[in-house]
């Protein structure tokens, strides 16, 4: 039913291979559109998407329990008007 189809990678311009095995992948999956990046600047693609606008490093910040009051670091900015668990009082309220 389904054969090898040769596509242009809107990217790079090279000529890849829509192989009949993924035509019927994506047909499975209700996939309306063929691929319009070969493989490899679909991987590159992926890649960049996953990681924009992210540091590599999470900022932390310093809080103060509400229920034990020990100091416990935070990945949000505490505003002051909710109340901060540290990990172990967390669990506890989940």
């Amino acid at each position: 039913m389904y054969q090898d189809e040769n596509l242009t990678c809107r990217d790079c311009g090279k000529t890849f291979v829509f192989t009949a095995g993924e035509q019927e992948f994506f047909a499975e999956k209700g996939f309306a559109n063929k691929p319009s990046r070969c493989p490899e600047c679909r991987r590159a693609f992926k890649s960049s998407r996953n990681h924009e606008g992210r540091s590599s490093e999470r900022t932390m910040y310093s809080a103060t329990c509400a229920d034990c009051g020990a100091e416990t670091q935070v990945p949000f900015k505490p505003r002051g008007d909710r109340p901060v668990y540290c990990s172990k009082c967390f669990e506890n309220h989940r």
